[in-house]
């Protein structure tokens, strides 16, 4: 994410995205769900530390469920769960997956 200033009305530069770091793993994940937490720290731009951290967050709220396959995890998202913040409390998680990965995933309990 590094080089995501912006220059403000004033000339002030600032670093931000739109979406949290959270978001950011729940997208990862859903592109690669078997991914290594090595990997996807990397990819969203956090320590291993912090990708470990929030995927527990989102493993608590219900929002991807982890598997332990041989050595490595493999994570399955809940693409029904609701977002958090009460302006998007109407809207599912899903939606964000469907917008940036590049296949929807199925909803829980399909298959």
């Amino acid at each position: 994410m590094a080089g995501m200033a912006t220059t403000g009305e004033h000339g002030s530069t600032r670093n931000w995205t739109f979406l949290t770091n959270h978001g950011h793993v729940l997208l990862a994940i859903a592109r690669n769900p078997t991914a290594r937490l090595r990997d996807v720290a990397d990819e969203v731009g956090v320590t291993e530390r912090a990708a470990q951290a929030i995927v527990a967050d989102l493993e608590a709220e219900g929002y991807l469920q982890r598997t332990r396959v041989g050595r490595r995890n493999e994570y399955t998202l809940n693409p029904a769960g609701r977002f958090r913040h009460p302006a998007e409390a109407d809207r599912q998680v899903g939606d964000l997956l469907a917008l940036f990965a590049e296949e929807s995933p199925a909803p829980a309990g399909d298959g």
